[in-house]
């Protein structure tokens, strides 16, 4: 077996110390070596909790270590960009959350960046990777719903925490940044396209001036997607595909359990709406962010393209800009 490629985590966020890093110590070829911070001694306590071997007491002096081949970046969004950046000038290859950056302008400068010192780099969509949807992409081409004409997505939470990241503006906070990213990019995915005119409406918290909730509708050359996301709801997520012959519903499409079963439901034929042939398909138990860190750290080594190509998240910033622009609220 190939060494595994060793990383670094730069920050200590939540989604890293309680989601990725775990699943990715299970993965046999991800080592993670150490995780940095700001504040030294908080990066000390997530390396003990999690035992790693290594805490630095800032970010470059994780760059800075030799040992180090590849970050992943949990950082906030409006630090993407120049920790990215800086990781890819010290030769290390990069996995960064979603929304990879503040703006499609932004997102392109990294992707550049990345290229010209000759790192990879992938936005961590982790989703995309979980076998329910690699089953989905091939129901939806073997033309089981016959063509694909609408994806509905829905994404939300309920977060009132005024120190929350997700609630700061010039963090790059707000609905549409953290969680509207995922059903404009599994549009995306599903039409193989981009969107070719955007209507949007976005409503802002008073005190907090970031989206609470933001609803579009994409129009995809006479396909639609329609998404809806909020910060400030009942926590609840779903994406229903609807073709021409049937339809999907995909019932926990993002934050899918590690631990659990996965269903997708599957109408076609039948005597729809009232009583469709329905097919449940389930999917045993897998981590997606496992399943992500092996596929980029497989890359890594085996210097093949990352499974998904940085020029997408490009994209999906695009779109993104698009839905403030087409509310007025560039």
């Amino acid at each position: 077996m190939t060494d595994p490629v060793r990383w670094g985590v730069l920050g200590c966020a939540a989604i890293a110390v309680n989601k990725v890093i775990p699943a990715m110590l299970q993965a046999d070829n991800c080592d993670i070596v150490g995780i940095a911070s700001r504040d030294a001694d908080r990066a000390a306590a997530a390396a003990a909790q999690l035992g790693l071997r290594r805490s630095y007491g800032s970010y470059q002096e994780l760059l800075d270590d030799p040992e180090i081949e590849a970050v992943y970046i949990p950082l906030p969004n409006n630090l993407h960009a120049e920790w990215t950046l800086r990781a890819a000038d010290a030769g290390k290859h990069v996995l960064c959350e979603k929304p990879l950056a503040m703006d499609a302008a932004e997102a392109a400068e990294m992707v550049a960046g990345c290229r010209k010192a000759g790192v990879k780099l992938m936005e961590a969509f982790m989703y995309r990777l979980h076998p329910s949807w690699v089953r989905v992409r091939e129901l939806v081409a073997e033309g089981r719903i016959g063509e694909l004409k609408v994806v509905d997505g829905f994404f939300s939470y309920n977060n009132t925490d005024p120190a929350n990241i997700r609630n700061i503006a010039e963090l790059g906070g707000g609905g549409l940044m953290d969680i509207g990213c995922y059903p404009i990019n599994v549009a995306r995915m599903m039409f193989g396209s981009e969107p070719t005119s955007v209507q949007a409406s976005v409503h802002r918290d008073r005190v907090f001036g970031t989206d609470t909730l933001t609803s579009a509708v994409l129009d995809f050359d006479g396909r639609h997607a329609k998404l809806t996301c909020s910060t400030q709801l009942e926590h609840h997520q779903r994406v229903h595909l609807v073709g021409t012959e049937g339809w999907l519903l995909v019932e926990i499409p993002f934050n899918i359990p590690p631990d659990l079963p996965t269903r997708v439901v599957v109408a076609s034929g039948g005597n729809p709406p009232v009583a469709p042939e329905l097919e449940v398909l389930e999917f045993p138990p897998a981590d997606q962010y496992r399943i992500q860190g092996e596929l980029f750290s497989a890359a890594v080594r085996e210097d093949t393209d990352v499974p998904t190509p940085p020029e997408d998240a490009i994209a999906n910033m695009v779109v993104i800009d698009e839905v403030l622009a087409a509310a007025g609220d560039s």
